[in-house]
């Protein structure tokens, strides 16, 4: 039988600058994946994380 879920999910980390910007000097958005526990942080997480597109530190959101 499968094993349950359990609380940890994989979660995807997506650059709102990248999103947003269509202007700049690269095609791609950058992506991280991570891990996170659903019930100590039910909320959409956001991390600042290097963004090899923008050449800087980002915030990164989770995405669905």
């Amino acid at each position: 039988m499968a094993k349950n879920k359990g609380p940890r999910i994989v979660i995807t980390l997506e650059c709102t600058e990248c999103r947003k910007n269509e202007n700049k000097r690269s095609p791609g958005v950058s992506r991280y994946l991570s891990s996170k526990n659903r019930r100590n942080t039910p909320e959409k997480l956001e991390l600042s994380k290097h963004c090899r597109y923008c050449n800087k530190h980002t915030i990164h959101k989770e995405t669905k």
